[in-house]
């Protein structure tokens, strides 16, 4: 008998929710026949969704949650005082193993603090980070951390490495990823006190296949499958990706209706053009996970539609199949990493 995966989606949690939320779950189940799936939220704002969507099957059922945490609320004191929120939980059903995940589209600050507050870390993690895939020229690369940790040290971004080599070659197939630290040149003695730090401990790494320091210049042409760096220079380099990216592909479509030429040009390329946008649509890839906690939490952007938030529930299934968590418990040793 196929074994069920149960995910916990905060249906409460992001700018499109719950309306988007509620479809991505119904998506998800429709295209998936071993999913299982929670909508953590208000249960009758929920089943109102839920019955624009004409959906009944046994699939999805509603867990209620009558507090949410909105996105300026200080993260710890959120956590501690709104036990009832839809991201407390959701994440106390991970802990507590009625769900295997928990999808949230929600503030990042207490998805971030509920993992490690009520879920926990895997022992010998000093710091989990958020781990999103980002297009590049031949395929995807894996950007750690993005948000998580902005005073990371080097032992920090050399589990980083660790984790998200288990996570390419795991989840993505990718054999002896390709690891590199995010600099300002190619030199190793090149970078600020921490890349200095960490780049002698990577390199020294047998279980790493590093290949040095990379410029962001160079990044989404995939020259590195493991992309390092600490939560401050990943989350920049996130957000001016999808920044660029949008003014580009907006640039493009304004250009090609400034006259009848280049309409009548716009609509033969529009096929071919609109498959090479579609490599650089984040949304089809999922959401960020935060990888080395005990279960398995997924952080969706915060405009998250009903695509991101199906691919993000899909994601947890391959997760979970391909025993991520236990790998990254047999692989990361408890002992401190120390510079020679």
């Amino acid at each position: 008998m196929q074994e069920m995966i149960k995910v916990a989606v905060d249906a409460m949690g992001g700018d499109n929710a719950p309306a988007e939320m509620v479809r991505g779950a119904v998506g998800a189940v429709t295209l998936r026949q071993d999913i299982k799936v929670a909508l953590v939220g208000q249960q009758d704002i929920i089943k109102e969704e839920l019955e624009k969507c004409a959906f009944g099957g046994s699939q999805i059922e509603i867990v209620h949650a009558e507090e949410v945490i909105e996105t300026a609320e200080p993260p710890v004191m959120a956590i501690r005082k709104k036990k009832k929120s839809s991201i407390v939980i959701g994440m106390n059903m991970v802990k507590d193993g009625s769900a295997d995940a928990f999808v949230s589209a929600g503030s990042s600050g207490a998805i971030l603090v509920g993992g490690q507050v009520i879920i926990g870390r895997i022992k010998g993690v000093e710091r989990p980070p958020l781990a999103p895939l980002i297009p590049t020229e031949k395929g995807v690369s894996l950007l750690i951390d993005c948000g998580a940790n902005v005073d990371a040290r080097s032992s920090h971004l050399v589990q980083f490495a660790k984790m998200g080599s288990i996570y390419m070659e795991n989840v993505l197939g990718v054999k002896r990823p390709k690891v590199a630290i995010v600099n300002i040149g190619a030199e190793e003695e090149k970078g600020n006190a921490l890349v200095k730090e960490t780049f002698p401990l990577l390199k020294n790494s047998p279980d790493i296949n590093f290949v040095g320091s990379i410029e962001a210049r160079d990044i989404p042409h995939g020259d590195a499958d493991v992309i390092v760096c600490e939560a401050f220079v990943g989350n920049v380099i996130l957000k001016l990706y999808e920044g660029v990216g949008a003014t580009l592909i907006g640039m493009v479509k304004q250009g090609m209706m400034q006259s009848t030429r280049s309409k009548v040009g716009a609509l033969l390329v529009k096929p071919a053009l609109k498959e090479t946008l579609k490599a650089f649509d984040a949304s089809q890839y999922g959401g960020a996970p935060l990888l080395g906690l005990k279960g398995l939490v997924v952080k969706a952007h915060g405009s998250s539609k009903a695509q991101e938030i199906t691919n993000s529930i899909i994601q947890c299934v391959t997760f979970k199949e391909q025993e991520i968590n236990e790998k990254i418990r047999k692989n990361i040793g408890t002992a401190p990493i120390e510079a020679e």
